[in-house]
């Protein structure tokens, strides 16, 4: 029993992996990509918005109400480990930019709308 809890506690402990995901279409290879202050449990909340179909990325919701949850996947592109005197959130957009720009999930790439560039 004492096993267990050291192990829960442990889990309690440990600091959020911190970093950039995409969603990506199996089947077309369209991606949404965006970051998170908890790269463990941001997939769950993804696919409880789009189960639910409330998903804010109008295109990406549609796509998997037509093909179905099994044709996407959750990927991690880069994590960011956080520094005393670093602005993590800061830090954090920055990166997701840097991927939104290198990537370009826009039209036939992604789910991305450059109104919100």
């Amino acid at each position: 029993m004492s096993n267990r809890k050291e192990l829960i506690n442990a889990y309690k402990q440990r600091d959020p992996q911190i970093g950039i995901y995409q969603v990506r279409n199996t089947v077309n290879n369209k991606v949404y990509v965006a970051s998170s202050m908890s790269l463990e449990t941001v997939w769950n909340s993804q696919q409880f918005q789009l189960r639910s179909n409330g998903h804010p990325f109008e295109a990406l919701q549609v796509e998997w109400n037509e093909f179905g949850a099994d044709k996407f996947v959750f990927e991690i592109l880069a994590t960011l480990k956080p520094e005393p005197t670093m602005n993590v959130k800061f830090e954090l957009k920055a990166l997701e930019k840097k991927y939104i720009d290198q990537l370009q999930p826009y039209g036939a790439k992604g789910y991305h709308s450059t109104l919100y560039q």
